[in-house]
């Protein structure tokens, strides 16, 4: 994600004379690069793992196919559901989010650094963004399973009880803004466009390949650690595992699936008590 990152900033992003002012063109060279960094994401993995079926179950999690022929999604179809949200909200939001980022820099609402300048904060910061990404994604996804907010938004994700790349992204538009909306951090602190487009990765890039559905992916010899097999247990019981093993809330709500029978009783009993707390 951070090669990416730097790769993008070099060749594939507006410069600061461009971005003194909301314009189209270079709103929409951002848009059109976040769509293929999408389908470069979700669609070569879904590719490789459910098209060509190059590994057929090994190293999946849950061997059920996804879901054909049902209502709950659009085009009651599973894969066309997800790929319609990763594809038009998820992209778009996440373009008007950076082009935010790239004006604020550009006007100095957002106070810019280079390596030269500042290396030790540049460094630094590098290393801050992803437990900030983690910290941000943990309380966010909790709030969102909170009442209104999951029946009328995060429910939309949950549909996807067997995740596949597509799903990472397929949300309710909603709340692609709370996802994408961790970049605030840099209005208040010093950085630069790298640390944005870092920040940005862990959602673009991050939620596709960690929703592979797959422990990993094999190419030859080589097995890539591709997927999450925390985030695999929270689709499946839904009241766990909110930021996953990296982070500590779920130790702090004692809401953690280690993937045991003993965690599958625990959290059953955790769920059990949700809905009569809801019912009281």
């Amino acid at each position: 994600m951070l090669a990416t990152a730097v790769v993008v900033w070099k060749w594939f992003s507006p410069s600061m004379a461009d971005a003194q002012s909301f314009r189209l063109g270079w709103m929409a060279e951002i848009w059109i690069r976040n769509v293929a960094l999408v389908c470069l994401c979700a669609g070569l993995p879904h590719l490789w793992l459910y098209v060509l079926r190059r590994q057929n179950d090994d190293l999946r999690y849950d061997a059920r196919p996804l879901g054909k022929g049902k209502r709950l999604f659009l085009f009651d179809d599973q894969v066309k559901d997800n790929s319609f949200l990763s594809l038009v909200p998820a992209p778009l939001i996440g373009t008007l989010w950076e082009s935010l980022g790239w004006w604020a820099y550009a006007k100095g609402h957002a106070s810019l650094i280079s390596f030269d300048d500042n290396p030790i904060w540049f460094v630094v910061l590098l290393a801050v963004i992803p437990i900030w990404s983690i910290l941000y994604f943990s309380v966010g996804h909790w709030l969102l399973h909170r009442g209104p907010a999951y029946t009328h938004v995060h429910s939309w994700h949950h549909k996807n009880v067997n995740v596949g790349p597509w799903s990472g992204l397929a949300m309710h538009p909603a709340e692609h803004v709370v996802l994408y909306g961790d970049v605030l951090l840099f209005f208040v602190i010093a950085s630069h466009p790298v640390h944005l487009l870092f920040a940005m990765m862990h959602h673009t890039m991050g939620a596709p390949l960690s929703h592979t559905g797959y422990d990993g992916i094999k190419v030859g010899p080589l097995t890539l650690p591709i997927g999450d097999f925390y985030h695999q247990l929270h689709h499946r019981f839904i009241e766990c595992n909110y930021g996953g093993a990296e982070s500590p809330l779920d130790d702090w709500l004692d809401s953690l699936h280690d993937g045991t029978q003993a965690g599958d009783e625990k959290i059953s009993t955790r769920r059990r008590s949700l809905s009569a707390a809801k019912r009281g």
